[in-house]
């Protein structure tokens, strides 16, 4: 468990901290000369036993101690960002102050799961000014997350309180459930600097997963490939730094330097590597707001330690004070995030606390932000659980299921057990409901046999055209994947670029039968190794070429012609035939070797035509060539048979 101070300045936040743990957490210079809290400090100790203080637990305890100056919320909120714990602290001789009430506010927007409160230097007042302070704290901790947590007066100076905070702590500790440690790997970096012989280490808080040594990382947003070199866990060494643990990783690489690394960065497993520059959030506006939240304020984002600048766009309108609502947040950089994290906006002077809220949409869309399709998303995506939020998307659209899980900080390998459990049909990436599919399936049905209906004489709908007409509209990749599973279950026929219904056959009109039946004779005549082309046809019967050209092309997909050149066909049949005479020819050579004079003379046709012929048959594989010369190819006859 990790515990984070809070409170006003120089209400003995590292004091207390101390007598817990026996460690100073002020660790600068500067910080001992001026004696307050400038830069996060930490500390480790075993509570003990909450039955038996004397008892270790097993269970290391971290402290994160942050500043109370206003001036240093932003060094408070990089620690606040990854506790499990509050310990809000108050001064019996002050009482509640302008910084208490605001990292107050801060933890309940975190959405802190528990706290306590210690009510400091309770050597310096009596009974009634106990009473006084108590009343105070109950009257500020009221309608937040807190309201319940208990208050224990001590002193670090005399003990008073100390063992009584530690039992509660200690108690904290066991009851609380551990972070998942079985995803992918997430750590938020606060500092980062280099130790002689070991190069350079990196600390923060395990925010999931595991990390082992030698494991390969990524520093993100930067796209940064490290190795784990060391892990100290929980300020000890270990081999493994576990989900929930403070952690300092001694990484190596090219490029892996403490300069390159900023606070705010996140060590992934390079899976989760995917910066996100557009986020829809659930955003709560503060009651003590001066004023609503509009469109395009800029503000400061806080998220774990990363710190931001950004601006707002609210999704259905301005969000007054004390409001919630939808939002964009339009940052001035990319960072490393998760769906869910939490986080802080600060006015752009970092002087007032103006919302927070936590992340949706990671991939959020520059425009149409706020039609109903897409406000029904933000509902669905806004559940926590992954399988309710799953099922609830996938009643709005299909979901990309690498992008679901990668954004939501999940195993990749959890996703076929969870869409199956959500009951989503999986067609590559995407992941569809049963009526998604069954969309899709009677809308392919229909336009194919309202277009069949309509064109009898063609063979079928090109498939992009089809793709642009079905709902839910798919990728190209993934519509591909389900045109070839509807074949596959003999509900489509795939004819090249065209698709078709499987009991639909390519009719001429009566128009265009008529006319084909004048044509047809003379492909099979006398003259059928010389057939007429496309512009004698069209002179002799007085129809345009163009429209001829149509029907001879319809001819050649109803298998009754074959186009041999430029708007010359010859009738299939006849193609079969010279495809005899071509084994003819080649069983008479002793080498199987002919040339197309030898073939011209057969068919007794021009030396051009022959050789458009032949060319016909090399494009369709059925010959070879060797200079002049050409071999039949005995792999190919079928073609023609």
């Amino acid at each position: 468990m990790i515990i984070g101070t809070a409170g006003h300045i120089d209400h003995g936040k590292t004091a207390l901290v101390q007598a817990l743990t026996g460690v100073d957490a002020d660790r600068l210079a500067e910080e001992k000369a001026r004696g307050i809290t400038i830069e996060l400090g930490f500390a480790y100790t075993d509570l003990g036993d909450p039955a038996e203080p004397e008892i270790p637990s097993g269970r290391i305890t971290g402290f994160v101690d942050v500043p109370g100056h206003e001036r240093l919320i932003r060094t408070m909120l990089a620690g606040a960002g990854g506790i499990d714990f509050a310990l809000l602290v108050v001064a019996a001789d002050d009482g509640v102050m302008p910084q208490t009430r605001e990292h107050l506010e801060i933890l309940n927007l975190l959405g802190l799961p528990g706290g306590v409160v210690a009510m400091t230097k309770a050597d310096l007042a009596d009974e009634t000014r106990r009473a006084t302070v108590r009343a105070e704290i109950r009257a500020a901790l009221a309608g937040t997350g807190l309201a319940a947590a208990p208050v224990v007066e001590v002193s670090a100076q005399t003990g008073e309180g100390i063992a009584e905070l530690r039992r509660i702590l200690a108690e904290a500790g066991a009851e609380m459930p551990g972070r998942g440690a079985s995803g992918p790997m997430r750590l938020s970096v606060d500092r980062s600097f280099t130790i002689a012989g070991a190069g350079t280490v990196v600390t923060g808080t395990m925010i999931a997963g595991r990390v082992a040594l030698g494991d390969q990382v990524m520093i993100s947003p930067l796209g940064l490939p490290a190795r784990v070199r060391g892990i100290h866990a929980q300020n000890r060494k270990s081999d493994q730094g576990l989900a929930g643990q403070r952690c300092a990783l001694n990484l190596s690489g090219d490029g892996v330097t403490k300069d390159a690394i900023q606070r705010g960065d996140m060590i992934l497993a390079p899976g989760l590597h995917a910066p996100a520059g557009r986020i829809d959030v659930m955003l709560e506006v503060l009651a003590s707001a001066r004023r609503p939240v509009t469109t395009w304020m800029p503000v400061h984002l806080y998220t774990h330690a990363c710190e931001v600048a950004a601006r707002v766009v609210p999704i259905g309108g301005d969000i007054a004070p004390g409001e919630t609502g939808f939002a964009q947040l339009v940052l001035e950089r990319p960072i490393a995030a998760t769906m869910g994290d939490r986080f802080i906006l600060r006015d752009t002077s970092a002087t007032r606390s103006l919302a927070g809220g936590f992340f949706i949409d990671l991939r959020a869309p520059a425009r149409k932000r706020g039609t109903p399709e897409r406000l029904a998303w933000l509902e669905a995506a806004r559940e926590t659980s992954p399988g309710a939020a799953l099922m609830r998307l996938l009643q709005v659209a299909p979901v990309d299921m690498p992008v679901f899980l990668r954004d939501r900080g999940l195993d990749p390998a959890s996703g076929p057990d969870l869409a199956a459990r959500a009951g989503a049909v999986l067609l590559g990436p995407l992941a569809l409901s049963p009526a998604q599919i069954e969309a899709l399936r009677a809308g392919l049905a229909t336009h194919l046999g309202e277009f069949h209906a309509a064109n009898p004489d063609l063979a079928g709908l090109g498939r992009e055209r089809l793709r642009l007409m079905l709902s839910p509209r798919l990728p190209k990749d993934v519509f591909l994947v389900f045109l070839q599973e509807e074949a596959g279950a003999g509900r489509l026929v795939l004819d090249g670029a065209f698709l078709r219904l499987p009991g639909h056959q390519v009719r001429l009109s009566p128009e265009d039968e008529a006319l084909f039946a004048r044509i047809f004779p003379r492909l099979l005549g006398e003259e059928r190794f010389r057939p007429p082309r496309v512009r004698d046809f069209a002179t002799e019967f007085a129809v345009e070429e163009k429209e001829l050209r149509r029907l001879m092309r319809h001819s050649q997909r109803l298998g009754l012609t074959d186009q041999i050149a430029t708007d010359h066909f010859f009738a299939r049949v006849v193609v079969r035939e010279m495809v005899a005479i071509l084994r003819d020819i080649a069983a008479a050579s002793a080498d199987g070797w002919f040339t197309a004079p030898a073939f011209r003379d057969k068919v007794q046709n021009g030396r051009k035509v022959a050789i458009e012929i032949l060319d016909f048959f090399d494009r369709n594989g059925l010959t070879l060539r060797r200079g002049d010369l050409r071999r039949l190819n005995p792999h190919r006859i079928d073609l023609f048979d």
